[in-house]
């Protein structure tokens, strides 16, 4: 086993401090919300991203891991931290940390039913900045008229992929933008233009 990263310094409050922040990033697609005290990131992943799993991924939420991510030092923190099983299988995943390179196509991970639309993955996607990149203009619940979202990193079969997944509604993946300490949430919901 390698070290094992620290996870939050007090569970209880620490989760319930980020999870009431990634609850307001899921009420207000498109907005950059910074994750207050996120723990470091752990290997090659962001402090967002890290807060995200320690906050919302458990025993009874399998975890897929890109391959940019399947590492040691993130296994042994997920399995210790979280319990979390990590699956070989996108489609067995409900959540998933993948790559820019990776979220270049959504195929493969769980979308749900129309009488379980629930039983979709979530979709954490590590990119260099939420604040730079190529302008994109987002409506759909949660968003007064309409907002912005400039992201940096994925590429633009991404926003094909997405505009795919949005056609699926009420099934369909979500997508949640980490980059150092902030997030931004797309859900399936999201219709995102250039």
């Amino acid at each position: 086993m390698t070290d094992l990263a620290r996870g939050l310094a007090d569970p209880a409050h620490d989760a319930q401090r980020l999870f009431r922040a990634v609850l307001d990033g899921f009420s207000h697609p498109g907005r950059i919300v910074a994750l207050p005290q996120a723990p470091a990131g752990v290997g090659p992943l962001s402090a967002a991203a890290t807060a995200f799993v320690l906050t919302l991924v458990d025993r009874d939420t399998p975890l897929w891991l890109a391959p940019a991510f399947d590492r040691d030092a993130v296994r042994d923190f997920v399995r210790f931290h979280t319990g979390a099983p990590i699956v070989a299988r996108e489609a067995e995943a409900l959540f998933a940390l993948l790559t820019p390179d990776r979220a270049a196509t959504l195929d493969g991970f769980a979308i749900g039913s129309d009488p379980y639309p629930d039983r979709s993955a979530t979709l954490i996607v590590e990119v260099p900045s939420l604040s730079t990149g190529p302008e994109r203009f987002l409506r759909g619940p949660g968003i007064q008229s309409r907002t912005t979202a400039r992201v940096d990193g994925l590429p633009d079969s991404f926003w094909s992929e997405w505009k795919a997944n949005n056609a699926l509604f009420p099934c369909g993946v979500d997508v949640v933008l980490t980059a150092c300490s902030e997030l931004l949430a797309l859900p399936r919901g999201i219709v995102v233009e250039a």
